[in-house]
């Protein structure tokens, strides 16, 4: 039998492990699969690494949770935090879209770039629920005036105004060059300076996931096992309007 792809391929170039989410047939969806097969590829990276990159094959980066096989929100949450206590950096690499729990991800990197075809959205709102545990990571590093636009109207945002409120560091048009100066850098830092520093800057975020884990987790939960939830859902999976749309 021939074995199941890995949805998440891995690669080293002096001291930089890059992880690449790919899983293009369904837009790189946070699966059960998917988000095990991240989470242990970070662990994986050893000592001499000194910094991830976190890419995507296709053009979407991440289509948020996949709505057929979602993974628990205990290990998903369990990810984004592990991305934010990892000792070396994380980086992403984005050139295309990012929907709902895929900016959790997005927002558990130290450092973000968008690349040109990069768009963003939190369509939490439109299916019945709420980008409840992906705002341990983002609410403390996003503008609180433009969190509450896009979090409640799921409207979609280009690069420039996802840097503009705090969701990335910057977009640009050359994206690999953009980062060309921070993958440099981070080679030339000594680890036990990147971890210390990286633990000053990500202090308040950890406090954020150590006190509302337990609570956004059941408040998730209880969101998805809503009549409003399901019909969403079934709405988005039908390709049709939800019944409260006016």
């Amino acid at each position: 039998m021939t074995p199941t792809p890995s949805t998440v391929r891995t690669a080293h170039d002096r001291g930089i492990t890059t992880l690449t989410l790919d899983a293009p047939h369904n837009r790189n969806a946070l699966s059960a699969r998917l988000v095990g097969e991240l989470e242990e590829a970070l662990s994986a990276a050893g000592d001499s690494v000194r910094a991830v990159v976190l890419t995507h094959t296709g053009n979407t980066f991440c289509a948020g949770a996949d709505l057929r096989e979602p993974p628990e929100p205990a290990a998903f949450v369990r990810l984004m935090r592990s991305i934010v206590a990892c000792p070396r950096p994380v980086v992403a690499r984005v050139t295309g879209h990012v929907r709902a729990g895929g900016l959790g991800l997005l927002g558990s990197c130290d450092i973000a770039m968008a690349g040109p075809g990069a768009t963003f959205a939190f369509t939490e709102s439109r299916l019945g629920l709420a980008p409840a545990v992906i705002s341990m990571p983002l609410l403390p590093r996003m503008d609180a005036r433009a969190a509450a636009r896009y979090y409640l109207t799921g409207e979609r945002f280009d690069g420039a105004e996802a840097a503009r409120t705090g969701l990335i560091t910057g977009a640009a048009q050359d994206v690999d060059a953009a980062l060309a100066p921070v993958i440099d850098g981070l080679r030339r830092a000594s680890p036990q300076g990147l971890a210390a520093s990286k633990s000053l800057v990500t202090a308040t975020v950890l406090e954020n996931f150590d006190r509302r884990t337990e609570d956004l987790i059941a408040h998730s939960a209880s969101l998805f096992a809503s009549a409003q939830a399901r019909e969403g859902v079934q709405a988005f999976l039908e390709r049709r309007e939800p019944a409260w749309v006016l």
